[in-house]
């Protein structure tokens, strides 16, 4: 005879699975609208979560979708661990690593909007999940830069990478703000990584 979960297993599994649907819901809502249409309400209704659940997990719609951003990052820095680029130089698996980032931002150009209209503006109560983002995409870019050798980055690289990361925020905002178009993102980090790392 099977022997049942313990009760606090199957509470976090059910914790999870609610945190999931809420962050479901939020890129939905945002693919539809942007981040005016990421309103907490209408993320507890499309989650078929009570509000209190959603406000549980967090705290405002701008950290459900720094939570979402951090989300997507992580996966392709797992993905990137398993399939590294295999570019000749530095500047050319930056470049690949990065662009592959922009080609997914580009299929969901308003949930994109949305996450980095969060990012800039994000308040001190954030500051955690900003650092996140910030060190997940640090981690992203150095080991590009030193794939496929897997070691620690060192002060330069990171220096290199934090440089990187603030060209690649800015052209996105760029973008997103329509000074630019989407082409303007990759071409800024394709010009950045040669001046730094070619």
């Amino acid at each position: 005879m099977p022997v049942a979960d313990p009760p606090e297993s199957a509470l976090a599994r059910s914790q999870a699975a609610r945190r999931r649907r809420v962050l479901d819901a939020t890129l939905q809502l945002a693919a539809v609208g942007g981040f005016e249409a990421v309103q907490m309400r209408d993320v507890a209704s499309a989650a078929d979560v009570a509000l209190g659940t959603v406000y549980r997990y967090f705290t405002s719609k701008e950290r459900l979708l720094l939570e979402a951003m951090a989300e997507q990052q992580a996966d392709l820095r797992a993905y990137l661990d398993v399939h590294p680029p295999i570019q000749s130089t530095p500047a050319e698996r930056v470049v690949a690593v990065l662009g592959r980032a922009n080609r997914s931002l580009r299929e969901h150009p308003d949930v994109t909007a949305a996450m980095v209209r969060s990012f800039g503006t994000a308040e001190t109560e954030n500051a955690d999940i900003v650092r996140r983002v910030t060190e997940i995409m640090t981690a992203i870019i150095t080991s590009a830069i030193h794939a496929p050798e897997k070691r620690p980055a060192t002060p330069r690289e990171l220096r290199v990478a934090r440089i990187l990361m603030q060209v690649w925020l800015s052209s996105l905002n760029g973008w997103v703000c329509g000074v630019d178009g989407p082409e303007r993102v990759d071409e800024d980090l394709a010009a950045a990584s040669d001046l730094l790392l070619g």
